[in-house]
């Protein structure tokens, strides 16, 4: 198991209790993996200490305004790529199959593309193959990083080292994602009449007409699948929304 990953994935998460005292345990396991460059883990040390000085409902609102209410910022990889459209819905339900193969069910309301759940299925594979599997949406990781930049956001310091990790983004797919609108999480009215606009469909037969779906998504799709298909993957991991099952699917 490689606990960078679920660093990030604790620390990319809604803020909770849990998270907060077992804070001091992070940089040491950054440190003693030592995956990630030492400037990578410097910066990371402001959004620590934040978590270690801050009120828990003062973060757990900062995240919130982030990342919930900013659709720019949305922790849903596919979101970035297709948005709502239908083309996302199978994509979906393969990567839940994929984690579920793998041993990890699913009890948490979150869609299977949350970036924390990704990483958690991350860092239980081979080193190699995450690292590989991590560059798939190293353009999405390197546009959301470019908005927290523009906000002067700690969270930055987590997309950059994923970013590290994950190697060079696609210049152009990158350009393209950041010419979306940043939207305003204080606009609510906007908010509402963006997420409403288009509603996503899961399920067989819903990758849109013809069936090819987004081909950035599906770059990803079929990566994901070579790591499905080369054995059975084992896990023991703490509750953190996914449960584990030794023996594969229930």
């Amino acid at each position: 198991m490689t606990k960078t990953f679920k660093v990030f994935a604790a620390l990319l998460t809604y803020p909770t209790a849990e998270i907060q005292e077992a804070i001091d345990d992070f940089l040491p396991i950054l440190e003693a993996e030592a995956l990630i460059a030492a400037s990578d883990r410097k910066q990371l040390k402001n959004l620590i200490t934040e978590y270690r000085e801050r009120d828990l409902l003062d973060l757990q609102e900062r995240y919130v305004l982030l990342f919930d209410r900013t659709r720019s910022l949305s922790l849903h990889l596919f979101e970035h790529v297709h948005g709502e459209s239908r083309d996302r819905g199978q994509a979906m339900v393969d990567l839940k199959s994929m984690y579920e193969d793998s041993g990890l069910l699913l009890d948490t309301t979150e869609l299977p593309d949350f970036l924390p759940l990704f990483l958690e299925y991350l860092s239980i594979l081979p080193r190699d193959k995450a690292l590989e599997l991590l560059s798939e949406p190293a353009h999405v990781i390197a546009a959301i990083r470019e908005r927290l930049v523009k906000r002067d956001s700690s969270y930055a310091a987590v997309l950059d080292a994923l970013g590290s990790l994950a190697g060079p983004a696609d210049e152009k797919v990158t350009a393209a994602i950041l010419q979306e609108p940043d939207d305003d999480p204080e606009d609510l009215a906007a908010l509402d009449a963006a997420w409403e606009a288009e509603q996503v469909e899961f399920g067989p037969g819903s990758a849109g007409e013809g069936g090819d779906g987004c081909p950035q998504v599906s770059g990803m799709m079929d990566a994901l699948n070579e790591a499905r298909n080369s054995g059975p993957l084992k896990s023991q991991m703490p509750k953190s929304g996914i449960t584990t099952n030794e023996g594969g699917r229930s």
